[in-house]
């Protein structure tokens, strides 16, 4: 059983920064490609970035510049640096993991989510 668990939310003033973290278990870390969406409510789910397994990334136009994702294959451990933070980012934000297609389980999994709240 799959599992991510994020964490590091918090408050946070405008132009300030942030590390959230998403521990995942229960699955073959390194061949999963990892994102982080965010979420207010009534809102639609807005992706931020993804990073491959073999470390690609890319980010939203909303975040490029401000914010960086990475990984450590050895942790299971996937992190969303977010710097210089806009009261725009407040959101929930959910770090999600899946397989390439192909694979035995091609699920997308969901962390729970983490409350980001940038004040102005």
């Amino acid at each position: 059983q799959v599992q991510l668990v994020e964490s590091g939310g918090g408050l946070v003033q405008a132009g300030g920064s942030l590390r959230l973290s998403c521990a995942v278990s229960g699955g073959i870390f390194s061949s999963y490609t990892m994102g982080w969406y965010r979420q207010i409510p009534g809102k639609e789910r807005e992706w931020v970035a993804h990073i491959t397994p073999g470390g690609g990334t890319d980010y939203s136009d909303s975040v490029k510049g401000r914010f960086t994702i990475f990984r450590d294959n050895a942790k299971s451990t996937v992190w969303l640096q977010m710097n210089a933070l806009k009261p725009d980012d407040t959101a929930v934000y959910y770090c999600s993991g899946r397989a390439q297609l192909g694979a035995v389980d091609p699920r997308l999994y969901w962390g729970q989510g983490t409350q980001v709240t940038v004040s102005s």
